[in-house]
């Protein structure tokens, strides 16, 4: 460690954030540094995240925890992908599998190679038909990816569903084995070093002081810290993605127990559905400015499946991101960081993220300002690339059925995002910014899904013998078949878990 080395970290909030960042610093730091969380029953947190991407596994993994004890303490169920439905037109219905369509054929994706095909072979089932996740999705079936050779049997990723509630109690229980310390209290004060500008202390409305050499900021929208003292900056998003509110409300669980998420666009907005083990999540995502939380809450309630558990909770945001993540010797993390609508199930991703780049980049209690700079720029370009993204959900469609539907198709967006779409349009090409991120076979997912048909494919895909091509497809689609067909029911699954 460095000469100066941390001894006190203070993670001012819990929630999901508060101990995804505290997990991760006990078991790398827990007998090196003193941590502190202070929360507040009296704050609530916002624990509406139930859908996650694959990476959650990796995070877990990580933390060395227990798969199937996971799993029965937080309700999980598992998640191969989103089901979209009405998004691009009405009746329109499309899904985004995680994994690719098939192996790559000299590390070019298959779609390439389907894109010849579908133009050689008008009868050419759709690109989806190649994805074992979406096979396994529409059949209700899960196993988890075996086999050390490409196969159809891993040509797969899978998420998770669960009770964000649960999965912070969860991590609570891991740190505090770990020595994380919590505290109860709202913090009235935040005291600062009168030269440095560092915090050093935050002292809570009962008199109590809780001193600190780094203060991570899990405060939520309200962002405590990074704004309430560092005065950060927020880039508002609103015009790009126009969505400011959601409610959310649980319902009782159905059968069967489906292996995604499903979003439905509305005419304001979408629906979230979200199968747990004990229960349905649902919510609905809107823009207050092209209809009524009264109507917003009437349509919530009309799309519910099973009888709601409660009333919905109403939510209010400002999609966009702090100028700066780190200030000094405060880092945010969560909401505090930024906020992105929930489409592609993100927020949890970047709270991992954000982790593991301060654990990479862990200061002295100096808190080298380059180290900052640092972490603000992948912060900030993983916020932007995930925006682009989400974008391009609303920007690429084909409604014109509702005000807002008609605003998303004429807005302006990065030009970044521009580009990716003329160039997939133009030549069937993906441009990826962030190959950590959201892969070539996402993006086709969702570009294809919304009726982007690109009009020429890679030329050096014409080298190939058409009849072999065709055959190879052939195999491989009925090989999918047969393994999903083969693996037992996403309920079942779950019940030898228990």
């Amino acid at each position: 460690m460095a000469g100066k080395p941390i001894r006190n970290i203070v993670i001012v909030g819990g929630g999901t954030a508060g101990w995804m960042s505290a997990a991760p610093l006990a078991l790398k730091l827990g007998k090196a540094c003193r941590i502190v969380l202070v929360e507040s029953p009296e704050i609530g947190t916002v624990g509406v995240g139930e859908a996650t991407l694959p990476t959650i596994r990796y995070f877990n993994h990580a933390l060395g925890l227990d798969n199937a004890d996971f799993v029965r303490k937080t309700q999980a169920t598992y998640k191969l992908g989103i089901e979209f439905k009405d998004w691009g037109h009405v009746g329109n219905r499309f899904f985004h599998g995680f994994g690719d369509f098939g192996p790559t054929i000299e590390n070019r994706s298959p779609v390439t190679y389907w894109l010849r095909l579908a133009r050689e072979y008008k009868d050419m089932p759709s690109y989806e038909e190649w994805s074992t996740a979406t096979a396994m999705a529409r059949s209700n079936r899960f196993m988890e990816p075996y086999g050390d050779q490409p196969a159809a049997t891993n040509a797969f990723s899978y998420a998770y569903h669960f009770d964000a509630s649960l999965y912070a109690a969860y991590l609570r229980d891991y740190a505090m084995e770990r020595g994380v310390q919590r505290i109860e209290g709202l913090i009235s004060e935040v005291e600062q070093h009168p030269e440095t500008g560092f915090i050093t202390a935050v002292k809570l409305n009962d008199g109590r002081r809780v001193e600190g050499d780094l203060f991570i900021d899990c405060s939520g929208f309200r962002g405590l810290l990074i704004e309430g003292v560092y005065q950060a900056g927020y880039d508002d998003w609103s015009a790009m993605l126009p969505c400011n509110s959601a409610q959310a409300v649980p319902s009782e669980k159905v059968e069967p127990l489906t292996p995604y998420t499903t979003s439905t666009a509305r005419s304001a907005g979408w629906t979230w559905r979200i199968p747990l083990q004990h229960r349905t999540g649902n919510g609905h995502v809107y823009c207050n400015g092209f209809t009524s939380d009264e109507e917003a809450g009437r349509v919530l309630l009309a799309g519910l499946d099973g009888r709601a558990l409660d009333n919905p909770r109403q939510l209010r945001f400002t999609t966009g991101r702090r100028r700066k993540s780190w200030v000094k010797n405060c880092v945010a993390i969560g909401l505090s960081s930024g906020f992105l609508e929930p489409l592609e199930s993100t927020s949890i991703n970047i709270i991992e993220n954000s982790v593991g780049w301060l654990l990479q980049y862990f200061p002295d209690r100096d808190a080298s300002p380059e180290l900052a700079d640092e972490f603000n720029r992948l912060v900030s370009q993983r916020y932007e690339y995930v925006r682009d993204f989400i974008i391009l959900h609303y920007k690429a469609t084909r409604r014109d059925d509702s005000e807002f539907w008609r605003y998303c198709a004429n807005m302006a967006i990065p030009d970044t995002l521009r580009h990716q779409i003329e160039l997939f349009r133009a030549t069937g090409r993906v441009a990826i910014y962030d190959r950590d991120g959201f892969s070539v076979a996402s993006h086709v997912s969702i570009l294809m899904g919304l009726g982007i048909v690109p009009r020429a494919y890679d030329p050096l895909v014409d080298l190939f013998d058409l009849a072999r091509l065709h055959e190879h497809f052939s195999r491989l689609r009925e090989t999918i078949s047969q393994a999903v067909a083969a693996m037992p029911g996403h309920g079942q699954y779950i019940a030898q878990l228990r």
